[in-house]
């Protein structure tokens, strides 16, 4: 069995959130079109595929950054004026952390880490 990690998470200002490359960044309107985004970057191989396109030498770069979650789940929701992020998976932080900041930069803040 694997070990799932349920990682909750804040963003400031989604509205603005927005990773550095344009080809990989969300360009979504809200919480749920956010979480649909994470959800998809960490369940599918597709994000990752365009990033590592985008590289110098496409053939060097390890796969195992690659790797997916079929079974990752994400939900947001507005809270205050900040949006809070809850992401259920067996990935490492290091793989959610490469994600988030492909599609919102660093617009984001990780608050707790639990056993799911």
């Amino acid at each position: 069995m694997t070990n799932r990690t349920h990682y909750y998470l804040q963003i400031k200002d989604l509205k603005h959130a927005r990773g550095a490359e344009p080809a990989l960044s969300y360009d979504g309107a809200g919480p749920n079109d956010f979480a649909a985004a994470l959800q998809e970057a960490l369940r599918s191989p597709l994000l990752f595929q365009r990033w590592r396109a985008m590289q110098p030498d496409p053939d060097s770069v390890d796969e195992r950054l690659g790797v997916t979650d079929q079974l990752a789940t994400v939900s947001a929701k507005v809270a205050d004026l900040n949006t809070d992020v809850e992401v259920i998976s067996s990935l490492p932080m290091s793989i959610v952390r490469q994600r988030l900041t492909w599609l919102i930069g660093t617009s984001w803040q990780l608050h707790d880490v639990r056993p799911a």
